[in-house]
């Protein structure tokens, strides 16, 4: 069955490349009809379509949200006013701290579909290395291994050092040097021709992880 999203890649793809040549406010509003009929309306669908998909997997409430396409230029010596990409949030609450984050983004020389917590805040980054300096570390390599085996990007550690009071040697330094942790899927234009699908399959595969930081909100 065809996907009804099937053609929102090579759109914004498309659009990208022109706005990359011309970010310009004007050029922007004069083709804003086409960013909203081609790029806007479909990727508002798409975020419904998944937040339903993702309520059945995760049994949690989902909150969607499309990125704005404006930079914030105030402090950046770019003051080209938009970005070039097409990026996508779910939200679900899982009743804790901090709701976890499932990702889909569409860039000039990127897709990603990925999820996780994109930075802990104070009191989830305590809890966090509390519970990796215990049996839960080991849980959470397990995890990550089983992503990376499955073609999953893992982002790097932020910290260079184990934070004091743990030990520079400890068994989960790496763990422990993290601020945030979040997996991700690539994938290039001609494997993506199923948006709806992929979500749907990445971020089942993506539940287990999900599910044990769910743990520690």
């Amino acid at each position: 069955m065809s996907d009804a999203f099937s053609q929102l890649i090579p759109e914004t793809r498309a659009f990208l490349k022109a706005l990359e040549k011309n970010n310009n406010r004007d050029w922007f509003l004069d083709h804003k009809d086409r960013y909203d009929s081609n790029l806007k309306r479909p990727a508002e669908l798409l975020l419904d379509q998944a937040a339903y998909d993702l309520g059945k997997i995760t049994g949690d409430p989902v909150k969607t949200k499309l990125f704005r396409p404006h930079r914030d230029v105030r402090f950046s010596k770019d003051k080209t006013p938009y970005h070039l990409h097409l990026h996508m949030l779910w939200t679900t609450d899982t009743g804790g701290r901090q709701p976890l984050g499932w990702f889909f983004g569409i860039g000039l020389d990127y897709i990603s579909i990925g999820g996780g917590l994109m930075g802990f805040e104070k009191q989830t980054l305590l809890d966090w290395r509390a519970a990796v300096d215990g049996p839960a570390g080991q849980g959470f390599d397990t995890l990550m291994d089983d992503l990376a085996s499955q073609g999953f990007r893992i982002a790097e550690p932020e910290l260079k050092r184990v934070p004091a009071p743990y030990a520079k040697d400890h068994p989960q330094a790496a763990l422990l040097r993290r601020k945030s942790l979040s997996a991700w899927q690539d994938f290039d234009t001609a494997e993506l021709g199923a948006p709806t699908a992929a979500l749907a399959t990445v971020f089942q595969r993506l539940t287990p992880l999900m599910t044990k930081l769910k743990s520690l909100l």
